[in-house]
């Protein structure tokens, strides 16, 4: 029932929670008192009782009861989106049946603003020697000593030549150093050491770790306070792969639509590291709308933002007695309530309700402000509370649509709320206007929600299939926890030693952390086997076995919203089967696309031919089948081989995308041996007309295995003798 007033007696709240169990009861004050089991009455308010789910959801919906939840039982808690995935709570991160201790001897490479190192997460006690064979190196600079390296950073190098070609402005440390936190963060994600108690100001604190907290890292610091340049990013990927990092985690890239893979750095660096044996992992973009997907080259893993079972929320009570939730890291609170009015009664000159900049400090001082925004940028969130406090104004509710579920520390007591709540809000001032009545509002301040529910949930910001560059390759390829995360930090920015943020940034090195574990267990394993076993084994379902959903609408989501679905751990080691790519596939695959000989030696610097190529892009043996042009019918060819028991069959499993017919022939198969590699062949038929994409999946299954691919159609519509 939310916090607790400063004024409010104890027996007094235990009076209240009496008589609310009393009224679900039928006034039957025995049953009321025999039903409660403990009252909540000192840090915050509320109460536990035994209750049927019928009194739940009455008592639910009672003024003033922020949540009712079941007594779940609880572990010591983490923070937290790795024990949300399901692996072990302590620094090993062993999953049953196999050790991970060989991380040890996995690198990974961030290419990102650079690190802290003097974070707790970084530090290497009781970590083994250097990898032998190890060549990076730790390049002094700007407030770092090469001496600063150890036995968990061991490699740290900068880039500004591309930087500094293009922008005149002075910036901070001129070295590996860290000076905005984006890639302290992305580092200590994936691969942070195990930190007793993490928190950001009190909130969502814990013990905390990366995925691989005892794997290496190399940092190539090649962005600046204005953004990372092609040239700086190409420099970063070739020391890498010199160096001899395992992984490359990316956690930036094009704005969309992304131009063609011989004019992205990225495309062609990570092309020429996944040709070298190490897997790239990078972010699809926080621009949540359909087609904005980017890093889409078929030889990286593209990953998709999600939530975990966590929020951090603020509580808004209105005059009316009426009391709504938000999104907010602001830990200052309203110890009284004050008037709530739109921020365009407020303006100074000319106003849009997403204008803030500009208001009449009279009319706002002393006020809750109720402001809209548009766009994405938690930067300019963050600014209308400064602004707003500059006003004069004591508080803002930040009415906004997009990125529902981003939690912004607010200079003052605020909270965003999307556009349902907004309205509420918004009418009830507007129905307060021509009564005796002020209508007031009281924001108190952040708190941690563990449970929070549904979990997964896409975010709204995550950038969205189709590939607008190849439709026959789906991107993303995996969703991963992005939403609120909580992880180091540069104290240069801030003071902050640990700081939550939000993005597909923050999504990537989840990936990059279960990368890091597969390499330890498999070290032979190629990048697209890798890359296979994390879709194939991706879960669809969220934690109460329903469809993830999308935010910010709750919509069923599709392989364009999650890839593959949701990144699953505790089965990624023991795949089944992987679908396996060589480098020359990748140049196959280049060739279908309509690059002559020419220009592919310009990415892959060698003299090879368009000799072997494929008919469709979709023939390479990609984990996912997307046919973007069915025409009545069209047959794609995919190789397995097998990583399980020697002996083992498999049986296909077909949900048909709507209105199409799909067959697999063979619909078994019988391996005999480890590594044998089998194909099959998939047909689809247009059944029935459909508009638009319609999607499946395709599984081979045995007792112990479900390998699954999502299969991603839409028919071709004649018009005129044109596609459209």
């Amino acid at each position: 029932m939310g916090s607790k007033d400063s004024d409010e007696h104890q027996d007094e709240i235990l009076r209240q929670n009496h008589q609310m169990l009393t009224d679900i009861h039928g006034g039957n004050v025995e049953q009321a008192k025999s039903s409660h089991v403990y009252s909540y009455r000192h840090g915050f308010k509320g109460f536990a009782a035994k209750l049927t789910e019928k009194q739940a959801s009455e008592i639910s919906k009672m003024p003033g009861v922020v949540s009712v939840f079941p007594n779940t039982k609880r572990n010591l808690h983490t923070t937290h989106s790795w024990d949300f995935m399901g692996l072990s709570e302590d620094e090993t991160m062993e999953i049953p049946g196999f050790s991970t201790k060989n991380q040890v001897n996995v690198i990974i490479g961030f290419i990102d603003t650079g690190i802290w190192p003097e974070s707790p997460s970084f530090r290497d006690t009781h970590m083994p020697p250097v990898p032998a064979g190890w060549k990076g190196q730790c390049q002094s600079g700007e407030a770092f000593n090469a001496s600063i390296c150890n036995r968990k950073i061991i490699g740290a190098r900068y880039y500004m030549s591309g930087y500094a070609a293009e922008e005149d402005e002075k910036i901070m440390f001129k070295s590996a150093r860290d000076s905005s936190g984006h890639g302290s963060h992305t580092a200590s994600t994936a691969a942070g050491r195990y930190v007793a108690d993490m928190n950001y100001k009190g909130l969502a604190s814990g013990g905390a770790r990366g995925g691989a907290p005892m794997a290496r890292i190399a940092v190539y610091k090649t962005c600046w306070s204005s953004g990372c340049y092609d040239v700086d990013l190409l420099a970063a990927f070739d020391d890498a792969i010199r160096d001899g990092v395992h992984v490359i985690s990316i956690s930036l890239g094009p704005d969309a639509p992304q131009g063609d893979y011989f004019s992205d750095a990225i495309s062609v660096g990570s092309f020429h590291a996944v040709s070298r044996g190490i897997l790239v992992v990078a972010s699809v973009g926080n621009e949540g709308t359909s087609g904005s997907a980017t890093n889409l080259a078929p030889w990286m893993i593209t990953v998709a933002a999600s939530s975990t079972d966590r929020d951090f929320t603020s509580d808004v009570l209105l005059g009316n007695r009426v009391q709504l939730t938000g999104e907010s890291l602001s830990l200052s609170q309203m110890h009284t309530s004050a008037k709530i009015i739109p921020a365009s009664e407020a303006y100074a000159g000319y106003f849009t309700p997403y204008q803030s900049s500009s208001l009449n400090r009279t009319k706002a001082k002393g006020k809750v402000l109720v402001c809209r925004h548009a766009g994405s940028s938690s930067e300019s969130k963050l600014e209308k509370s400064n602004i707003v406090k500059q006003a004069g104004g004591v508080g803002m509710i930040l009415i906004d649509e997009a990125d529902k579920g981003v939690a912004i520390p607010f200079s003052i007591p605020a909270a965003t709320v999307g556009q349902k709540i907004g309205k509420k809000i918004l009418a009830y001032i507007n129905n307060t206007r021509f009564t005796s009545f002020l209508p007031t509002a009281r924001i108190l301040s952040a708190k941690t929600v563990l449970g929070a529910q549904p979990a997964p949930r896409v975010t709204a910001f995550s950038s969205r299939g189709p590939n607008s560059l190849t439709p026959e390759i789906l991107k993303p390829d995996i969703t991963a926890p992005g939403l609120n995360i909580l992880a180091a930090w540069s104290p240069a920015m801030s003071r902050l030693k640990f700081n939550i943020l939000s993005g597909t940034s923050m999504a990537c090195p989840h990936i990059s952390g279960v990368v890091a574990l597969l390499k330890a267990v498999h070290p032979s394993w190629s990048p697209s086997a890798i890359k296979s076993a994390i879709m194939t084994t991706a879960k669809l379902s969220d934690m109460h076995h329903k469809p993830i959903i999308v935010d910010p609408e709750g919509k069923k989501a599709n392989p364009f919203d999650f890839g593959s679905g949701f990144v699953n751990p505790t089965k990624v080691l023991n795949p089944g089967l992987i679908y396996d790519a060589q480098p020359e596939d990748y140049r196959a695959f280049l060739c279908s696309i309509g690059y002559d000989e020419k220009s592919l030696h310009l990415i892959t610097r060698d003299n090879r031919t368009c000799d072997q190529t494929f008919a469709s892009p979709n023939e390479l043996n990609y984990p996912s089948i997307t046919v973007p042009n069915l025409r009545n019918n069209y047959s794609v060819s995919r190789t397995v081989t097998n990583v399980g028991k020697s002996r083992s069959t498999y049986k296909a499993v077909i949900f048909a995308p709507k209105g199409i017919n799909v067959t697999v022939v063979p619909r078994r198969l019988a391996f005999t041996r480890y590594y044998q590699k089998m194909n099959f062949t998939v047909t689809f038929k247009v059944a029935a007309p459909t508009q638009g994409y319609v999607f499946g999946s395709l599984s081979w299954r045995n007792k112990r295995t479900w390998v699954t691919s999502p299969l991603v159609v839409r028919v071709a519509h004649s018009n005129m003798g044109t596609v459209v």
